[in-house]
């Protein structure tokens, strides 16, 4: 079956919340949670702490903000993952499997007293996109496939002194699936399902120097057993039924530092660790315990650097830009139509525009250059044998209130 994945819908204080999105880091995690950090690639995302949204990246942030402060953010991400099939001339290819998806996150962070810091943050961590034509050479591996998740992330952070804050947060995370194949010349089979889990994220921030500041931040993996239903068409109408897929998703860790050298200029870098190696397989089990589907995976551990600059030019404005590089959790020997991840390259510029005291509007754009990547999967019958040419686009736009 083929695995295609996207971001969401949920409420929180009485607003619907829509999310829907494609992956734009590595594997199938969203970083995009910021539209402040996007023009620094996310660089020194767990020291930087400008605004709310550090609730996402490091909550011992929360401590560098004062009143109360209210973020929304939205960010347009256009993936491109087009296949080229080897001795394949002529066939269906299965177009652009990746497109255009909205993903918008929010926050809001109360300050209780000169020490002590509370928030709020909601978003999508986890996400991605794709789906190919119904008739491609591959359509037996994959047409579509979904992942939908939302995360609340009620936070709190203290102030222990005036060089050290510690913060720390309770992730409640609901996931939704929905995978489509054809399996059979006349059959298109769909496996749905959802659950809900808890995690946990803690951070630690670090005042070196009034100029310098270093930021550590971790993030609980999260355990999931979907339940849900396979459906067939006929002729295989007869194997549809309940089912359960159990899915972990990974833990993180990252260290960054922000350093002012002037009063023009901000310099920043990170490195993150992501712990996709928990992704070993992706097993379809009836309640019988039968096995539906078994497709190995077999991921691996990755890495994620980054580096960035801002530079302001005044009161008001200020000028973002930043490079990273994104490791694949994906070998070659593993990668499956699910998912064709590649290495990424990081390109990204920004800014901001301080409107007033009390308003702020942050705004980037990053490209990414996605490695070519081969697929040689057999999991399925036909193989599929070939090769994915991808990149991603990423819009953001942020608005932050100050009261």
């Amino acid at each position: 079956m083929m695995f295609k994945q996207a971001v969401v819908s949920g409420s929180v204080a009485g607003a619907l919340l829509m999310m829907a999105g494609s992956a734009a880091a590595s594997g199938f995690a969203l970083i995009e949670q910021s539209g402040s950090g996007l023009g620094n690639a996310f660089a020194g995302g767990a020291a930087s702490a400008e605004d709310a949204s550090t609730i996402f990246y490091n909550p011992a942030g929360m401590s560098r903000l004062n009143g109360k402060q209210l973020v929304v953010a939205a960010h347009a991400i256009l993936p491109s993952a087009k296949f080229t099939g080897t001795g394949l001339a002529g066939a269906d290819m299965g177009g652009d499997a990746g497109g255009l998806a909205l993903v918008p996150n929010g926050y809001f962070v109360m300050e209780v007293n000169p020490q002590l810091r509370v928030g709020l943050g909601v978003g999508a961590p986890f996400g991605l996109q794709t789906e190919y034509t119904s008739t491609w050479v591959g359509r037996a591996h994959a047409i579509k496939s979904k992942l939908e998740t939302i995360n609340l992330n009620p936070s709190v952070a203290y102030r222990v002194n005036d060089g050290f804050s510690l913060g720390a947060g309770i992730n409640y995370q609901r996931v939704r699936g929905e995978l489509t194949s054809n399996p059979a010349a006349t059959s298109i089979s769909s496996l749905t399902g959802s659950d809900s889990a808890w995690g946990y994220n803690l951070g630690a921030l670090v005042n070196v120097s009034p100029q310098t500041r270093i930021g550590l931040a971790y993030r609980s993996d999260i355990s999931y057993n979907l339940s849900g239903q396979v459906n067939f068409t006929a002729p295989l109408a007869a194997l549809s039924g309940p089912v359960t897929l159990a899915v972990k998703m990974p833990a993180s860790f990252s260290a960054s530092a922000f350093h002012q050298l002037d009063d023009k200029w901000d310099v920043m870098a990170d490195v993150s660790w992501t712990g996709w190696g928990v992704f070993k397989e992706l097993r379809v089990l009836r309640t019988s315990g039968a096995v539906v589907q078994l497709v190995p995976e077999n991921w691996r551990d990755t890495w994620r650097v980054a580096a960035g600059a801002n530079h302001h030019y005044n009161d008001q404005w200020t000028a973002r830009m930043g490079v990273a590089y994104d490791q694949t959790p994906v070998s070659d020997a593993f990668r499956t139509a699910r998912i064709p991840d590649g290495n990424r390259s990081w390109l990204s510029v920004g800014g901001q525009y301080k409107a007033s005291k009390a308003s702020v509007i942050d705004f980037g754009y990053a490209h990414l250059f996605v490695d070519n990547a081969s697929i040689n999967s057999t999991v399925t019958a036909p193989a599929l044998v070939g090769t994915y040419s991808s990149s991603v686009d990423i819009l953001s736009v942020q608005y932050a209130h100050n009261f």
